[in-house]
């Protein structure tokens, strides 16, 4: 089975649909929050500031990640339906490689304290705990904070392990 056929910036026409993905993703979250993660409007603006790559297939939308150039990214999703083959991981290391080839040294995220298995599986892709900060996008049903968590990139984490 072909699951992704391309990778690319996404465009303000897809903000529509990236809003759609990324609700998708985080409706897990319903458990400590209410309504959707984002909206058309709030990815139009992240798309006017930095970049969105999405990862294409002959359904859609397979995927999708936000990316700073300062090193940073978030919002990273994977259509429920395709989960469990790489995708999520094959969207870090593009996101990973777009900041490295910009000159950036670490890679940069956040995740929900409540999610503790997103904690495993960052930490199983290199990233370690560096800090916390308040979780003050949307209202919560239960008290929770981001992890932030950073990796060091390219040639530096080889010296660094």
């Amino acid at each position: 089975m072909l699951l992704a056929t391309a990778v690319r910036r996404a465009t303000a026409a897809d903000a529509p649909a990236l809003a759609a993905l990324v609700n998708r993703c985080y409706a897990v979250e319903s458990f400590f929050v209410d309504g959707d993660r984002t909206n058309a409007a709030e990815i139009e603006r992240m798309i006017e500031r930095e970049t969105f790559l999405v990862l294409e297939y002959s359904g859609g939308l397979a995927g999708a990640v936000y990316v700073e150039r300062r090193g940073y990214f978030g919002m990273l999703s994977v259509a429920p339906e395709l989960r469990h083959f790489g995708l999520g991981k094959r969207l870090v290391r593009i996101a990973e490689a777009f900041c490295e080839a910009l000159g950036c040294k670490t890679m940069d995220l956040k995740i929900v304290n409540v999610r503790e298995e997103l904690g495993r599986w960052y930490r199983s892709l290199g990233y370690h705990e560096v800090g916390t900060s308040p979780y003050e996008h949307r209202p919560v049903k239960v008290p929770c904070h981001f992890v932030e968590m950073r990796k060091v990139l390219g040639g530096l984490a080889a010296v660094a392990a």
